[in-house]
């Protein structure tokens, strides 16, 4: 393959692509629902204003925001998706107001002609578009005005002390008197009202509402519109071409890349060559804090996941008291992200000086300065969403230091700011130690350049999140996020990981560099040439307009291309643990690499798709069936592959003493048996039963406490405790060996290495012994 072709089609990927998000970027912002100065009765009673609404999201963003329940789909999954619920409540209360004027029975009385009549009144009534763009008002009739305050007294009564509330609460792990201040809860009122209208109400000259007609209510004939289902045909065609252009490319270059990649393997570990310089071995406290980040993220997993069974405590202990369902599952998800980071950010500082075989000046300090920024960050927004949950912050207090809302983006704006910060710090030490080798010309150069581009692109990138202010509008706030969640953590993240372990094989002699570094650009280019449009694939529903819906739908087919013959990778990654008998000393670093391509293509590839299409969003979105993409993901992936390469690091930091690898073996196929049996046992199941439900009846029904309450999704959920404990033992092993590399324990009794000749390293004592006396040089 032509590197610099290549290199010129990556730059024309990311320049369209960058013009495509921020050209519809700018449409979602002129076409997002509006925010009405006021909602008025007919008769002129005020019930909600602009400042209620916006402040209403505030106090939504307050106690949890995505991590209690839902809006627009995107959130948690034990409380309700709360537009949804309202949309569905009023209605009900419509449709049974209409029923006893006219008629003198209630809805459900009626036969079925009768009700076909009261559902076209109730269509008219909630899917008409009184929003006055001159006045900013929107006007709704007394019966609309009479049910807007009885599911508003229902929500009051819910997020109040209200004792009649106990059970429903409980099944919706929402505490009791969540938010005590009566402004707040009825400012929140307005801004549910405000999320539900937007799904009902049509575009103007359009018979499709703002969401696109989500979410499923057949009371208003919510319903799929054509662009749904013609876009979600389309994905399929896309996939299929692109899986089969890929396979033919694939076939044609083949025999080619058997030639470049034959005898690459060397018979000799370069790996011991290496100098571990101060700055690398600085980084070991960095995977110490990765693994506590892991314990406490599992002990928030394991409570979480219950609260789905008993909302109200722990086996009896009230833990809603002291963690609350939105605070637990808050620094579960948070801290998923930020132990992966750190995994891979310390990887980075660890293979720059490697890489270049420079250790700058004050290196050493410099890393360790970053590493006391990052546990005051994780510490500081930990306590900060505490206290927002707990209703203790000011609005502005809350954005700042408190709990944003946005799920995965949930820390405050200081804190945010604080990792833009330390991510550009980091830049800075990953620039300085790779400067030797960025501007020595070598074959290794292209590679190195990609490898400090992807880190330009994570320091970058996350600055995304900073893109929204407390009270931007949903929709843009939704769009933004995105761009953090899907283009940093899914996207760049990716292309750095791909070029670390490029770097790694070609370090240790297992691929030729002119291989690897075309192999590099060549899927970079493919899986960003989908995976950054691809974004908008989550924001079908988040009231933007149909043009975002197509684009989504074909780009993210396009995303899943790649995986498809991921296979391929996952095979040559487990070969090369027999390439060479030496290279049995890398064996488990190189098995999670391979887990890491299973679950692509499991994970992110057939669930990843099974929720992608528009059609398919549409039933499923908000349902179980999310976080079985997002466990097989975002562990299965990122996870994995975070886990792999602080293994290798850990590896490569003290080449002279043998592993013990029993708790790694039984940590890395509990792990896997884990994942696959907590998902295919209980979140998938749960989730496909809730599509069926949201297929008959409508979303509101498959998240609805009447539905999960039931006694088999109970047993289902239950189901999840086998998998759990096999995955939690397993992430367990795993650190109980990393932790007894310096405890001892994870160490063979006869630790230094002899390797003779046969088995592929250097019989002199000396050269073993003392490692750090050879000086790592750029490898031709």
């Amino acid at each position: 393959m032509n590197i610099k072709l290549l290199w010129s089609a990556l730059a024309a990927v990311l320049i369209l692509s960058l013009a495509v998000l921020g050209y519809y970027g700018w449409d979602i912002y002129r076409k997002a629902p509006p925010i009405p100065e006021r909602i008025v009765a007919e008769g002129g009673e005020v019930l909600f204003t602009k400042e209620q609404i916006q402040n209403g999201q505030n106090v939504w963003q307050s106690i949890g925001g995505q991590q209690v329940g839902s809006i627009w789909g995107h959130g948690a999954y034990v409380a309700p998706d709360w537009s949804a619920d309202w949309l569905h409540r009023e209605a009900v209360i419509l449709a049974d107001g209409f029923a006893q004027r006219d008629y003198g029975k209630t809805y459900d009385a009626l036969d079925a002609p009768t009700q076909a009549v009261v559902r076209e009144h109730l269509k008219k009534e909630l899917r008409t578009n009184t929003y006055n763009p001159d006045t900013g008002d929107i006007v709704v009739s007394a019966s609309r005005a009479a049910a807007i305050q009885q599911v508003a007294t229902h929500y009051n009564g819910l997020f109040a002390a209200d004792q009649s509330f106990a059970e429903l609460r409980k099944a919706y792990a929402i505490k009791s008197n969540s938010i005590p201040d009566a402004t707040r809860r009825e400012s929140m009122m307005g801004f549910f009202f405000w999320s539900a209208w937007s799904c009902a109400a049509e575009r103007p000259g359009s018979p499709v509402s703002y969401t696109n007609n989500w979410p499923a209510e057949p009371l208003i004939d919510n319903r799929p519109t054509g662009p749904v289902i013609i876009w979600s045909i389309l994905s399929f065609v896309a996939l299929l071409a692109g899986v089969g252009a890929l396979a033919w490319y694939m076939a044609i270059i083949k025999e080619r890349e058997n030639e470049q990649h034959a005898d690459a393997v060397v018979d000799s570990d370069k790996i011991l060559s290496w100098k571990v310089t101060p700055s690398m071995r600085a980084t070991l406290k960095y995977f110490w804090v990765v693994c506590g980040m892991i314990l406490v993220q599992l002990g928030m997993g394991m409570a979480a996941a219950h609260y789905g069974v008993e909302g109200d405590g722990f086996y009896g202990f009230p833990l809603q008291d002291w963690l609350p369902y939105a605070v637990v599952r808050t620094w579960h998800t948070q801290l998923g992200v930020l132990w992966i980071a750190t995994a891979w950010l310390a990887t980075g500082l660890f293979l720059a000086p490697a890489v270049s075989g420079h250790e700058p000046k004050g290196q050493r300090f410099l890393v360790n300065v970053l590493f006391v920024c990052l546990l005051i960050i994780v510490a500081g927004s930990m306590v900060g969403q505490w206290l927002a949950v707990q209703q203790r912050l000011g609005f502005v207090t809350n954005f700042w230091f408190g709990h944003q809302g946005y799920e995965y983006v949930d820390l405050g704006r200081f804190w945010q700011l604080f990792l833009f910060a330390g991510l550009f710090i980091w830049l800075a030490l990953m620039g300085r130690a790779l400067w030797p080798a960025l501007r020595q010309p070598s074959q290794h150069r292209s590679l190195v350049v990609l490898f400090f581009l992807s880190s330009v692109a994570i320091a970058l990138f996350y600055g995304a999140g900073l893109m929204w202010g407390r009270q931007t509008h949903l929709a843009m706030a939704e769009y933004w996020r995105w761009w953090v969640v899907h283009l940093w953590v899914e996207g760049f993240f990716e292309v750095f990981a791909t070029v670390v372990i490029a770097f790694l094989f070609t370090r240790m002699g297992l691929l030729k560099i002119q291989y690897a570094t075309a192999a590099v650009l060549f899927s970079t280019v493919i899986f960003l040439g989908g995976g950054m449009i691809g974004t908008f694939h989550h924001l079908y529903f988040s009231g933007t307009p149909t043009a975002v819906l197509a684009l989504g739908a074909t780009f993210s087919a396009l995303e899943i291309v790649p995986l498809a013959l991921i296979g391929f990778e996952a095979h040559e990654n487990y070969k090369l643990t027999h390439a060479a008998p030496w290279v049995r000393r890398y064996r488990w670093p190189i098995y999670f690499f391979v887990a890491v391509a299973f679950w692509n293509l499991v994970g992110a590839g057939l669930f990843g798709f099974l929720i992608n299409p528009p059609i398919a969003l549409y039933y499923m979105q908000g349902l179980n069936t999310t976080p079985v993409h997002g466990h097989t993901a975002l562990f299965g992936v990122y996870g994995m592959l975070g886990i792999g390469l602080m293994l290798f690091c850990l590896r490569a930091m003290d080449q002279r003493r043998e592993w013990r690898s029993g708790w790694l073996s039984f940590g890395f196929w509990g792990l896997n048996t884990g994942l696959a049996l907590m998902v295919l046992i209980s979140l998938l199941p749960i989730g496909l039963l809730q599509t069926v439900a949201s297929i008959e009846s409508g979303l509101w029904m498959a998240r609805s406490a009447e539905f999960m309450q039931q006694p088999y999704m109970q047993v289902l959920r239950w189901l999840r405790v086998p998998g759990d404990i096999v995955f939690a033992l397993g992430m367990t092993s795993v650190i109980v060996f990393v932790f007894g590399l310096k405890g001892g324990w994870s160490l063979a009794e006869k630790s230094p290495v002899h390797k003779s000749k046969q088995s592929g390293t250097s019989s002199n004592p000396e050269s073993i012994e003392q490692p750090e006396l050879v000086h790592v040089r750029a490898q031709s």
